[in-house]
C-alpha cells in the first residue's frame, strides 16, 4: 500500500483526500476526506482575475490541509487544478502561493485530462458491478465546467464544457451584485438556453446517448441526492452509490429555483457555500437527464480526487 494525499482545486470548492493504495489490488483504503467552500472562480467569468479574497480563501484551506498531509505522512502528493485557474491572467500567484505552503506546483490540467481522472475515480468500483449496464457516461457538474466521459472500464471519449454551478449563477442570477431570491422565469431560461448550447458541443465528441448507466459526480450531485434521500445532515455514506430517479431530480430543481435564500439554507444538507449556485447545479444535472434520456441518475462521492489519488499511487509504485 501507498500513502497518497490528492488535492483537487476547482471553482468552488479546494478538497483533500489522503489514502491508502495499492495498484496491482485495486483497493483504496480513505484516511481523510475534507472539502472547503472557497470560491477561487469568484468572479473570474467577467473580469479573467481570481480575486484576493479568493485566493487568501484558498491559502488559508491549504495551509490546513498541509497540516494534515504531514500529520498522516503522505508519500506523495499531487495537487491538481481545474477550471477557474485554467486561464486567469493572474494565475502566477496561485501557482507561488499552493508552491510556498505545501511545497509542489498545482498542476493546471486541460479538461481532458481532468475528464480522465474523474471517469477512473468514479468507476472503479463500478465495472463489476453487474445490476449496471454499460456504457457508463460520467458527468461531473463543477463550479465553473462541467466534464462528459463516456466508457466501458476504459475512457472511450471525454470533453469538458464551460458549464458549471458558479459561471450559470453568476452569468444569469447575479442582479446588481445579489444573487436573485429567487430568480424569475426568464433568467431560469436563460440558464436553460446556455445549459443546452454546451450539451450540443459535448455531444460533438462524446456520444452521450449512448449511455446506459449515468453516474454523477460532485457537489451540486451529491446535495441533490442528500435531499431526495430527506437526510437530517449529509451523510457520504448514504448518499455515495445512491439511485435517484429522474421525477425526483426535476421536483428538487424546481424547488431550488422557486425558493429564497433562507430556505434552500433551511435544508439540514445543504453546505453554506452551495445555497446560492444549487439551483443552477441541479438544472444542468436535470437538462442532462433529460438530453440522454436517463431514468435515474447513480451519485458517486468517488470522483476526480479518487482518480488523482490512484494517479499519484501508479507515480509512487
Amino acid at each position: 500500500m501507498i500513502r497518497v494525499a490528492g488535492i483537487d482545486c476547482g471553482t468552488n470548492s479546494i478538497r483533500l483526500l489522503v489514502a491508502d493504495c495499492d495498484p496491482a489490488t485495486g483497493e483504496l483504503v480513505e484516511l481523510d476526506r475534507r472539502m472547503t467552500i472557497v470560491r477561487l472562480g469568484q468572479g473570474v467569468d467577467k473580469t479573467g482575475r481570481l480575486a484576493p479574497e479568493a485566493l487568501e480563501r484558498t491559502f488559508a484551506a491549504c495551509r490546513e490541509y498541509a497540516a494534515v498531509i504531514k500529520e498522516l505522512g503522505a508519500e506523495r502528493l499531487r495537487f491538481v487544478a481545474t477550471s477557474a485557474s485554467r486561464d486567469a491572467e493572474n494565475r502566477d500567484e496561485f501557482v507561488q502561493g499552493v508552491l510556498d505552503i505545501l511545497g509542489v506546483e498545482p498542476e493546471v490540467i486541460s479538461g481532458d485530462q481532468e475528464a480522465e481522472f474523474s471517469f477512473v475515480g468514479a468507476t472503479k468500483e463500478l465495472t463489476g458491478a453487474a445490476h449496471l449496464d454499460k456504457p457508463f457516461l460520467v458527468v461531473d457538474i463543477g463550479g465553473g465546467s462541467t466534464e462528459f466521459v463516456v466508457g466501458e472500464e476504459h475512457v472511450r471519449a471525454a470533453r469538458s464544457v464551460d458549464m458549471g454551478c458558479v459561471r450559470m449563477t453568476e452569468r444569469h442570477l447575479v442582479v446588481d451584485g445579489a444573487v436573485s431570491d429567487p430568480p424569475g422565469a426568464e433568467q431560469i431560461a436563460a440558464i436553460r438556453a446556455d445549459v443546452e448550447a454546451a450539451l450540443d458541443l459535448a455531444e460533438q465528441t462524446v456520444p452521450l446517448r449512448e449511455a446506459r448507466t449515468l453516474v454523477g459526480l460532485a457537489g451540486s450531485v451529491t446535495t441533490v441526492a442528500g435531499i431526495a434521500l430527506g437526510l437530517p445532515e449529509y451523510v457520504s455514506s448514504e448518499i455515495h452509490h445512491a439511485r435517484i430517479p429522474y421525477e425526483t431530480v426535476r421536483e428538487i430543481s424546481e424547488r431550488m429555483l422557486t425558493t429564497t435564500h433562507a430556505e434552500r439554507a433551511a435544508i439540514p444538507v445543504m453546505h453554506p457555500g452551495r445555497v446560492d449556485v444549487i439551483g443552477a447545479g441541479a438544472l444542468i444535472l436535470l437538462a442532462i437527464m433529460e438530453r440522454i434520456g436517463a431514468s435515474e441518475v447513480v451519485v458517486s462521492e468517488h470522483d476526480i480526487l479518487d482518480g488523482i489519488a490512484w494517479d499519484a499511487a501508479r507515480d509512487g509504485a
